[in-house]
C-alpha cells in the first residue's frame, strides 16, 4: 500500500474492517458491561461513558491502520488506553497533505449503553486546513454516510461500496426540531416559540430514544447548536452536513476556521441548519443569550 494514500483510498481500505467492527458493536450491545467512567472535568455525562466496545473497536482499527498505512498519522479517542498509540508516527495534525486519520470508536456511548440505535463509528481524514473525508457508520441501522472534500456526501447500506451509495441531500421537509448541545440549554426558551427543542440534559431518556446530531441526515432535525465540535465527532458530522448542502457556521455566523488554528482537537461553536431561515433563527437565539450573559 502506498505510503501517501489518498483520502478515498483510506476509506475504501478501512471500510471492510469497519463493517466487521460494526458487526461486533451490534453483537456486543445487548451484552455490554460498562467499564469505569472516563475522567472528565466538564460534567458531560455523554463523554463520561466508556465501554469495552470503545476500546476493542479502536484496537481493531488501529491494527488495520498499522497494517495498511503504517506511516499515516492516527488519533483515536481512546489513545491513552491503547497499546498501539506508540507505534504510530504521530497523533496530531501535520503539515498540509500529511493526513491525520481519527476515530471515534463509539460516538454516542451513552446511547449505546442504553440500547439505543443511533450510535455511530466515525472515521475521519484530516488535513492541516480542513477535513478531507468522513465516514460515519450506524451499525444498528445498517447504514453509513460518507463525504469527500468537494465531492458531496453520500448514504448507503452497510454492504454497499462507496460507488454504490446515493447522494445525501438536505431534507425538503425536516421536522421543526432543534437539537441543542449539552451546554446550550439556555437557548431553549428563545427557540421554543417556533420549534420543538431537545436539550439532552433535560430530555435524554434511557428508555425512549431521542435524536442526536445524525438525525439531521434523515429529516428528524431542522438544526443544531453546539458549544464546540470535536474533530472526531461533532466536527466530523458538521463536515458531512456541509458537503450535503446544510448551512454550517460558527456561533456568530462565520465560516469554520482552519483546523490547524484550533486547540485540543476541537472546533469552536457550531450552528448547523437545513435552511437560511433556520440558520438565522439559531444565530439570533445565540446572540440574545450571549447578550444576557
Amino acid at each position: 500500500m502506498s505510503t501517501t494514500p489518498t483520502p478515498r483510498q483510506i476509506l475504501e481500505t478501512l471500510l471492510p474492517h469497519l463493517r466487521v467492527a460494526a458487526g461486533y458493536a451490534r453483537f456486543l450491545q445487548p451484552k455490554i458491561a460498562a467499564l469505569p467512567d472516563k475522567d472528565t472535568t466538564d460534567g458531560n455525562f455523554f463523554a463520561a461513558a466508556l465501554t469495552d466496545a470503545d476500546l476493542a473497536i479502536q484496537n481493531f482499527v488501529e491494527v488495520a491502520m498499522l497494517g495498511s498505512f503504517p506511516n499515516t498519522r492516527f488519533y483515536g479517542e481512546e489513545y491513552q488506553s491503547s497499546p498501539n498509540t506508540g507505534y504510530f508516527r504521530a497523533i496530531d495534525l501535520g503539515e498540509q497533505d500529511d493526513y491525520l486519520v481519527t476515530l471515534d470508536p463509539i460516538d454516542g456511548t451513552k446511547y449505546y449503553m442504553d440500547g439505543h440505535s443511533n450510535y455511530q463509528i466515525i472515521l475521519t481524514v484530516l488535513n492541516a486546513d480542513d477535513y478531507e473525508a468522513v465516514l460515519a457508520i450506524s451499525p444498528a441501522q445498517n447504514i453509513y454516510f460518507y463525504a469527500l472534500r468537494g465531492e458531496g456526501a453520500f448514504k448507503g447500506q452497510l454492504d454497499m461500496s462507496l460507488e454504490e451509495c446515493s447522494p445525501l441531500t438536505v431534507s425538503s421537509n425536516p421536522e421543526p426540531t432543534i437539537l441543542l448541545g449539552t451546554k446550550m440549554g439556555a437557548l431553549a426558551p428563545t427557540l421554543k416559540n417556533k420549534y420543538q427543542v431537545i436539550d439532552p440534559n433535560v430530555d435524554y431518556s434511557s428508555s425512549v430514544q431521542v435524536p442526536n446530531l445524525n438525525g439531521m441526515f434523515v429529516g428528524l432535525l431542522s438544526g443544531t447548536v453546539k458549544q464546540s465540535g470535536q474533530f472526531i465527532d461533532g466536527g466530523a458530522l458538521a463536515f458531512l452536513a456541509r458537503e450535503a448542502g446544510f448551512i454550517v457556521t460558527t456561533l456568530d455566523g462565520s465560516p469554520l476556521p482552519p483546523l490547524h488554528t484550533c486547540k485540543n482537537y476541537c472546533l469552536p461553536g457550531l450552528v448547523i441548519a437545513t435552511s437560511k431561515t433556520v440558520h438565522q433563527d439559531l444565530l439570533e437565539a445565540t446572540s440574545i443569550v450571549q447578550m444576557r450573559s
